[in-house]
């Protein structure tokens, strides 16, 4: 699985005009699936965003996690996270999980978050066209690929 978040003082996802989902202060967060992922992939990327310290403290420090400052989550899924453009000028999507795959491990790291984050999920539409408004707070943005735990 890879991940981008974005820490945000807001953020919304619209389908066909219609708001689907929005927030306030929180994170937004992009997220590809590849077939390889599991369940394991779920719960470590889960935890390490849940947990992330991004958000300033008092003293201006970044030392709070999402739910430390009660912040909610954008979950939206994103196939072209994986894309290859090692050859040619138009990206390869192979790696991406089939859709069939992908959305039942979509649908699982968002109940799995909804289940340890008390302050709020919130998610776009699987599939679908999106349009995704943010303001990037920092701006603050981290990629994290499971595949990869550096």
């Amino acid at each position: 699985m890879r991940a981008v978040i974005q820490r945000v003082s807001e953020a919304s996802v619209s389908v066909e005009g219609k708001k689907i989902a929005a927030i306030e202060k929180g994170l937004l967060v992009l997220l590809g699936i590849e077939e390889q992922d599991t369940d394991e992939d779920i719960r470590w990327l889960s935890n390490k965003i849940l947990l992330m310290r991004i958000f300033d403290d008092a003293e201006g420090k970044m030392n709070l996690s999402v739910g430390d400052i009660k912040g909610k989550i954008i979950l939206v899924s994103q196939f072209t996270l994986h894309a290859s453009t090692k050859k040619g000028n138009r990206p390869s999507f192979i790696k991406a999980a089939k859709p069939d795959y992908a959305e039942k491990l979509y649908e699982q790291t968002i109940e799995t978050f909804r289940a340890a984050n008390p302050t709020g999920i919130q998610s776009g539409k699987f599939g679908a066209m999106m349009d995704v408004a943010l303001i990037n707070d920092g701006p603050l943005t981290i990629f994290i690929d499971t595949k990869n735990k550096d």
